[in-house]
């Protein structure tokens, strides 16, 4: 079985990584949360859209050492290619910021793989790693390379038309932010994604 994932927010958590760069250039309160959307909310709601944008092409550039994976991603991507299945990541990346310095968006995400041992015998191939310019581009590389299951954190691509009939869709949902969202799967751990694909839990 071919399963394919998204990267940020999926396999990435930032949690704290947005706010202590927020910091670092001034942008923040002290009274603000600590996710990614809140800062994105606050610079948003202030009028300040374009230093976000800013920002998130330096944490996805420069930063990505301050970021995690969530628990359970690491082992559930091991424990699929030891089972057998073939493992992508499928992620809808720029190559470089749309403001802001020229970071290689790319590389600094292929970086993050590397760092975190998910390249590793027994984890990701290089040439199952994929980036798309576009989310309609992403679309068509899940279907192409014909997953059998596709995990993203978004709705809206779960949602996409493009996609496969038959793909089974899963929500990743660590916030719990979306439980109006009836027509996927939704889980709020790998934990028990790992469970619902792969029959275990870790």
């Amino acid at each position: 079985m071919r399963i394919g994932i998204d990267f940020d927010n999926t396999i990435v958590c930032y949690d704290g990584v947005f706010l202590r760069a927020a910091r670092q250039f001034g942008l923040s309160t002290d009274d603000l949360g600590a996710s990614k959307n809140a800062v994105r909310d606050f610079l948003n709601n202030s009028g300040r859209a374009d230093e976000f944008t800013r920002l998130q092409g330096y944490v996805y550039g420069a930063r990505m050492d301050l970021a995690s994976c969530y628990p359970g991603a690491k082992d559930f991507i091991f424990a699929a290619s030891s089972a057998g299945h073939d493992v992508y990541v499928i992620s809808h990346k720029t190559r470089r910021p749309i403001l802001g310095p020229e970071y290689d968006l790319h590389a600094a995400a292929r970086g993050f793989l590397v760092a975190q041992h998910l390249m590793e015998s027994g984890g990701l191939r290089p040439e199952n790693i994929v980036f798309a310019l576009t989310k309609e581009e992403k679309v068509g590389r899940i279907a192409a390379l014909d997953c059998r299951v596709f995990i993203d954190d978004l709705p809206e691509i779960l949602a996409m038309p493009g996609l496969p009939a038959d793909l089974r869709a899963i929500l990743f949902d660590p916030d719990e932010r979306y439980f109006s969202q009836h027509r996927f799967e939704r889980y709020a751990s790998w934990r028990d994604i790992a469970a619902a694909l792969l029959g275990n839990r870790q």
